[in-house]
């Protein structure tokens, strides 16, 4: 494959979060096997794996969510210790507040801030600007579509102006339409980051299109079994996908991770 004029990968010297031999046990199951990843600043990292792997546990000890039981984990220099202000989590489930317009919603961590009023109206209609949702700020989120709603959830998470984004399945509750469309969506605002961002994701095609790189995690307990530099040009548009270099990428991750499901298909109850 021919290197394209992507961002550069960086160094540990320039990481934001940094997990080395990091497990975590409940009970007598082992969740997470001495995992060791670096999330560069301005990085977009995106883990693949079968179900019940460790993904999401991962990402929770990198927010602060959960304990691990060995290894180490630093985010900016500095050891875990719990959540942190200029770390942003976008969940699954949008969990916007019903009572609030939409407006409110984004502004809501501005608010929290001391921010003044005039300045988070402001903010967040450059955010809502952003996410495509410019005409939505007098609406409440019951008025919105699911994938409406999850672009507020990105919205929000943008104006906590921060240095490093977790992302879990947050397009997973969604139909296959509207998460393609949330996926290139996401994709115009990927390319304009600074910061680092981790993305959990079943799906390939979306770890393809957003992705500096694809780590791909085994059945439990979990370990990265592969790690693929996406080596695609930025800036990207949708019809990437369709490129020779795309589909090979998605051919090698498929390859690895349909025997990792085989085996988790094998070991559950």
């Amino acid at each position: 494959m021919t290197h394209a004029a992507t961002r550069p990968r960086p160094e540990t010297s320039s990481a934001i979060a940094i997990a080395s031999s990091v497990s975590r046990h409940f009970g007598d199951v082992t969740a997470l096997h001495e995992i060791d990843l670096t999330i560069g600043r301005g990085e977009f990292v995106s883990i693949v794996g079968p179900s019940g792997c460790g993904k999401s546990t991962l990402l929770e000890i990198f927010a602060g969510l959960q304990d691990h039981d060995s290894g180490t984990v630093t985010i900016d220099d500095q050891p875990m210790s719990g959540p942190r202000t200029k770390t942003a989590v976008i969940f699954q489930e949008s969990a916007t507040l019903p009572w609030r317009t939409i407006r409110d919603n984004v502004a809501f961590a501005l608010e929290m801030r001391g921010v003044g009023k005039k300045e988070r109206r402001e903010r967040a209609d450059e955010l809502l600007a952003t996410v495509g949702l410019a005409r939505f700020g007098d609406h409440y989120p019951t008025q919105l579509s699911g994938g409406m709603r999850q672009r507020v959830a990105i919205a929000r998470c943008l104006s906590m102006e921060p240095d490093l984004i977790l992302a879990d399945e947050p397009f997973g509750a969604l139909d296959e339409q509207t998460r393609l469309v949330m996926s290139y969506e996401l994709l115009k605002i990927v390319e304009k980051l600074t910061c680092g961002v981790l993305f959990i994701t079943h799906s390939i095609q979306e770890a393809v299109l957003l992705s500096d790189r694809v780590l791909v995690m085994s059945a439990r307990p979990g370990r990265f079994i592969d790690e693929v530099p996406i080596d695609l040009p930025r800036p990207r548009s949708e019809d990437v996908l369709a490129s020779p270099d795309a589909v090979a990428l998605h051919e090698r991750i498929w390859s690895t991770l349909r025997d990792e499901a085989k085996k988790t298909m094998s070991i559950e109850p």
